[in-house]
């Protein structure tokens, strides 16, 4: 979609009388139209006044020549109407001066090319900056999107592309480990964070210092002399005695509990005297170890088993609990082996290394209770540790994007080296430039004649046909100047209208010359309602002069199709309430939609508004285009034409455009348009089909639409003379086009429908 020129000023803004912080943003050529009093006269001041006024980058106006004519401008050059200070403009006769003017000027004019183009590309490169940071939010963006799942809380702020971007930017990238960063963050973050307990290792056990500890590796014997004792040992049946006899000597009724023999009466006594003192003590050794042994491991297994109870949440505990069953196992094990020596003294039993299992679970426990010492930090000082984190996310995730910071910067490196460049270039133009001007200068002042104002208007008078009156100087008075009628008077009394016409002439050359000797600037024109109170032959020349004005304007934006040759207006401001003007200078112009405004002033309840005359394009509706606010009545009916959807109301418009344009303009009757339409080119208007009958279609349609023609202004047409149905709103436009084209007036239809050649 094209974009709206910008020239030297670049914004207006309107805060003085009716006007309430209202924003202009002018392009080379603006029109605006109001009624009287509705503010135009405010924006005219705001421009020579220099208020709130944005200029083109490395320009101000010291740069411009700003003129503007209004009231102020008449009453300050015509308090006395013959006195009108000399301008100086370049028109002598000197052709060697001339010509080396021109060639400066051409070289300047090429300069000020080289500088544009130069100013495009930094535009261009700028552009491209933009594309590279835009390429480089998106890529980061999407390269950390799980990272920004997991890294949520901390990159709070800086959720958009554009933000994350300029803060991976800005962070010194550093390496963090993944899992400790995630851990801190969930901690720092969470909800539902808290202190949680360490966890308890199990006292020191005590089992190993008791005397039975040592027995259970060795054998239990008794040392008994009597006779069954040596029977007993001989048998090797002294454990099993032992065991038999514990289990049965209350209930044996002194009967054999196998046999069921009566039992000697001194058989306990037998009994008793197999096992000595030492023997009995190192049972009871053997079996307190036992006692001691079980109760301590199971105090151990139930605080390693709480451990689990009370672990911190998401704390990984597989090795605890493997490490714990390989123990608990050990455990049982020994319990077994150890209920086993009880039972046979004489076993050797070899106990499993509790001791090493208790010791690699401390381990554990220390290398678990570090990570909740840990998290216990955090959420006591959970303000500084929410710090660390969001620090710590940004610098690992500026690490993870390295790659992508490193390309962009690259490029963003190279795009300023080559910007730097030019800008070099551009000054060296702006010198050079500088020197060409005053150059041109020096040799303005070689050709500059004050009485050619005067010559110049009335040539501009003579050639337009205007006999109303002439300026002379006035003899042995420099710079002084009188108003001659038709009949070789000296005007005493000027009309206002007169006063008015003489003093827009001289704004006109100043506007083409220069009041300043020494220098000549490009200039920037403000004309306010040029045409109040002038007749219609002078409403004609300032309608001509200013189109001529608006020419050069446009030769800034278009050096390939200039009508006028010159380009010092560099940019052009029209107001005016007078619609035969307002329609007369901007013909066509509507068309230019880049280099050229139109604006709409009103005023309501004593507040100004401004509207910019743009719209959706009717031919390209993805593009705008500008519109006339002001149209004659043929023009509204063409617009009208391109809106129309439906066939009822577009059969009218289209007779009504045809009957101006081919009856009342180009002068045809009905019935010759009728035939040059429809007998001498005929075969525009039937469709060749296979087979005997051609579609008529077209035909019958043109004939419907130019019967209306046809008839006499004193008999009324029932309009019946083609039946409409089925015919849609496209076919009407196309029959319309071909009769056009019929009439040899396609370039009148383009003209009309915007249609570009």
């Amino acid at each position: 979609m094209p974009t709206k020129m910008t020239s030297a000023i670049k914004q207006i803004r309107l805060n003085d009388a009716t006007f309430s912080n209202t924003v202009i943003e002018p392009t080379f050529i603006n029109f605006f139209y109001g009624k009287n009093g509705v503010g135009k006269s405010t924006i005219a001041c705001a421009v020579k006044d220099e208020s709130d006024l944005q200029w083109d980058a490395g320009t101000s106006v010291l740069d411009y020549d700003v003129l503007v004519y209004d009231t102020t401008f008449i009453k300050e050059n015509f308090a006395n109407y013959d006195n009108l200070p000399g301008v100086f403009t370049i028109n002598e006769t000197n052709i060697a001066v001339q010509k080396e003017l021109e060639q400066l000027k051409a070289e300047r004019k090429q300069k000020r090319e080289e500088y544009l183009n130069y100013k495009k590309s930094i535009t261009e490169k700028t552009l491209g900056k933009e594309q590279a940071m835009t390429t480089f939010q998106t890529t980061c963006w999407k390269k950390v999107e799980q990272l920004r799942k997991i890294f949520d809380a901390p990159i709070t702020g800086k959720k958009k592309p554009a933000l994350f971007a300029q803060e991976i930017l800005v962070i010194n990238p550093r390496k963090h480990d993944f899992e400790e960063l995630r851990k801190l963050c969930e901690t720092a973050y969470s909800k539902e964070a808290q202190i949680y307990q360490e966890l308890s290792k199990p006292q020191d056990t005590t089992f190993q210092s008791l005397s039975g500890y040592g027995l259970v590796g060795k054998i239990i014997s008794s040392s008994s002399e009597t006779d069954f004792s040596k029977f007993v040992k001989a048998l090797k049946a002294t454990d099993w005695v032992r065991d038999g006899h514990s289990h049965y000597s209350e209930n044996n009724n002194g009967k054999c509990p196998y046999c069921q023999q009566p039992l000697p009466a001194n058989f306990d006594d037998e009994i008793a005297a197999c096992f000595d003192e030492i023997y009995q003590n190192e049972i009871s050794d053997v079996i307190e170890f036992q006692k001691t042994f079980s109760k301590e491991m199971d105090s151990v297994l139930s605080t390693l088993n709480t451990n689990i109870d009370i672990a911190m949440p998401g704390i990984d505990l597989e090795e605890y609990k493997t490490k714990l069953q390989s123990l608990a196992d050990a455990i049982t094990i020994d319990k077994q082996r150890i209920a086993a020596k009880v039972k046979e003294p004489s076993k050797i039993i070899a106990l499993q290394e509790i001791d090493t299992l208790i010791t690699e679970m401390n381990a554990i426990i220390d290398s678990l209770n570090e990570k909740i010492r840990g998290n216990n930090d955090i959420v006591n000082d959970i303000k500084t540790q929410k710090i660390k984190c969001k620090k710590n996310v940004w610098e690992y995730l500026a690490d993870f994007l390295g790659n992508e910071v490193k390309s962009y910067n690259n490029t963003v490196a190279a795009l300023d080296k080559e910007i730097k460049q030019l800008k070099i270039d551009m000054d060296k133009l702006t010198s050079l430039g500088f020197s060409l001007a005053q150059k041109i200068n020096e040799l303005n002042k070689k050709t500059i004649n004050t009485e050619s104002t005067i010559e110049s208007i009335n040539n501009i008078l003579s050639h337009s046909g205007f006999q109303g009156f002439s300026l002379h100087s006035k003899e042995n008075v420099p710079n002084t100047y009188e108003v001659i009628r038709y009949d070789g008077t000296v005007a005493e009394n000027l009309s206002e209208g007169e006063r008015n016409f003489i003093a827009f002439l001289y704004f006109y050359n100043i506007v083409r010359g220069s009041l300043n000797s020494e220098e000549v600037k490009e200039k920037i024109v403000v004309i306010d309602d040029p045409v109040s109170s002038l007749d219609s032959s002078a409403l004609f020349i300032v309608s001509a002069l200013v189109r001529e004005m608006i020419e050069v304007c446009n030769n800034n934006t278009d050096y390939l199709n200039q009508r006028i040759v010159g380009d010092y207006i560099k940019q052009i401001f029209i107001l005016t309430h007078n619609v035969y003007f307002h329609k007369e200078i901007t013909y066509h112009h509507e068309n230019q939609y880049r280099s050229v405004n139109f604006y709409v002033i009103r005023k309501t309840e004593n507040i100004s508004s401004l509207k910019l005359c743009v719209r959706q394009s009717q031919s390209e509706p993805t593009n705008m285009e500008n519109y006339n606010p002001i149209q004659n009545s043929y023009a509204a009916l063409w617009d009208e034409y391109k809106e129309l959807k439906t066939v009822n109301t577009i059969t009218n418009v289209i007779r009504r455009i045809l009957e101006y344009y081919f009856i009342q303009l180009c002068g045809y009757e009905g019935h010759n348009l009728y035939e040059i339409v429809l007998e001498d080119n005929k075969e525009k208007f039937v469709d060749e089909i296979n087979g005997p009958n051609p579609n008529y279609d077209k035909y019958h349609l043109a004939a419907a639409l130019l019967s209306y023609m046809e008839e006499s202004s004193s008999t009324v047409s029932d309009g019946l003379n083609y039946i409409e149905d089925g015919t849609d709103v496209e076919q009407y436009k196309l029959v319309f086009k071909l009769i056009f084209e019929s009439m040899h007036q396609e370039q009148h239809y383009k003209m009309m429908m915007g249609i570009e050649e």
